[in-house]
């Protein structure tokens, strides 16, 4: 079943926690710490696979986790890193922080490889701890927290050219005509319901074409399936709009294109500023009189309508091939004068800023009533979880640390004396500058 969009939750690792121990060999009764140090935890990469297509592959799991890391050992032996995750998805997969739709990659271009989320560093053993003063540290530094995004996972196809149109114009057709893609082909409405790609090669070159499943009118409100295909039409370059100009099912090519053209405008109106082409296909079921008659020829109406908005108009049938190759090679042509880069969405949201800008907030407040300043955040309660502030080592570690992330200086900027009582997580401290 084709997949383009999908929901999914990633976690990196967690860094595994220091350790605690101290050599204990046969007639060194006091021996030194020895606590190794926790191994990383695994991070969460994505990597484009050439082999997909489709996201079909993350349907039925949601939550996919990177290995922790493991705890540090005695004997000086540090833990074992946690493997990485990869996660493979097809190129052209834009990748969305789900809570605010924000971009954080678009898999495409040079876009091959992309770390998400980095695995928590593994804490410090109690080996790293001792001194001259302290020589048997009875703590170690636990691991970095595991990290955890909700995604959603959205694939735009990659093709130089968008076959765009009604149900049942003969896109499907015109694709397996002029490619190597092989689309299924009926004559009943949304027949196509997966983009299906096809390489067109030219003697002077080739291009892909996509066939774009058929739109209906209220496509871009979320009307029948047309809505979920529109993102597939924003890398084209070129939009072949395919119009049935026989009339064979009572629907006028004019009035099409205009509901049409609507759709990409309300969905996106970058969308109507693509260079568009109109396919008058099915020109062997037109009535050669009519063609020969201004009064009726439907392909001259369609002319006489697009002509004025510069817009091309190229009689064809997918049936009998007459007229298609005149239509690739001005397509081709087209596609000379623009760039060849593929279109890549700019990121608009980084992971690691945000999980920065989580773990580092320190909150002030004071308390009136206890005349006590409160300073609390999650990288104090971290800290203060692995200092021991009844050690000399320790108290200094502490000091030093409020010192280098600034936290003397906003209390000072509160107003905070020296003799003031500063509480964080149940220590009192008198505060001296």
């Amino acid at each position: 079943m084709f997949t383009d969009k999908v929901k999914i939750v990633v976690q990196s690792g967690k860094g595994g926690d220091g350790h605690v121990s101290f050599r204990r060999e046969k007639f060194v009764p006091n021996g030194g710490p020895d606590g190794g140090d926790g191994g990383n935890g695994g991070s969460v990469i994505l990597v484009v696979d050439e082999g997909l297509n489709t996201l079909g592959d993350y349907r039925h799991m949601r939550k996919y986790a990177a290995q922790n890391g493991e705890e540090g050992k005695q004997k000086r032996m540090s833990g074992k890193k946690g493997e990485d995750l990869y996660l493979k998805v097809p190129e052209g997969t834009v990748v969305r922080e789900l809570s605010t739709g924000k971009i954080i990659i678009d898999m495409s271009g040079d876009n091959r490889e992309f770390v998400l989320l980095k695995g928590g560093l593994g804490g410090n053993g109690n080996m790293h701890y001792a001194t001259s003063t302290m020589q048997a540290p009875k703590y170690a530094q636990p691991g970095q927290p595991s990290k955890t995004l909700e995604l959603q996972l959205e694939l735009k196809v990659i093709a130089d050219v968008g076959l765009i149109g009604f149900p049942n114009v003969g896109k499907s057709t015109l694709l397996s005509m002029v490619s190597n893609a092989k689309p299924k082909i009926a004559n009943y409405h949304f027949t196509t319901l997966t983009p299906i790609l096809g390489v067109v090669d030219l003697d002077e070159g080739g291009f892909v074409m996509a066939d774009i499943p058929g739109l209906i009118e209220g496509a871009a409100e979320g009307a029948g399936l047309g809505h979920e295909f529109l993102q597939h039409i924003e890398r084209c370059k070129v939009l072949v709009h395919v119009v049935d100009a026989s009339g064979s099912e009572d629907r006028d090519p004019i009035e099409d294109i205009k509901a049409i053209n609507a759709e990409l405008e309300r969905y996106n109106i970058d969308l109507t500023k693509k260079h568009q082409i109109i396919a008058a296909n099915k020109v062997d079921l037109v009535d050669p009189e009519e063609l020969e008659d201004d009064d009726f020829n439907p392909v001259k109406a369609i002319r006489d309508y697009c002509g004025p908005e510069g817009v091309e108009v190229y009689p064809i049938s997918a049936a009998t091939g007459a007229g298609i190759k005149e239509l690739l090679y001005h397509i081709k042509s087209v596609l000379d004068q623009m760039p060849r880069e593929v279109t890549v969405y700019e990121s608009e949201y980084d992971p690691a800023d945000y999980f920065d800008d989580r773990e580092e907030p320190v909150t002030y407040e004071y308390d009136p009533k206890a005349k006590e300043y409160v300073v609390e955040g999650p990288r104090i309660e971290k800290m203060l979880g692995y200092t021991n502030l009844d050690t000399e080592k320790g108290f200094m570690f502490f000091q030093n640390f409020i010192r280098e992330n600034g936290i003397v200086e906003k209390l000072k900027e509160m107003g905070c004396k020296e003799g003031d009582t500063v509480r964080m997580y149940g220590h009192a401290f008198d505060f001296f500058d």
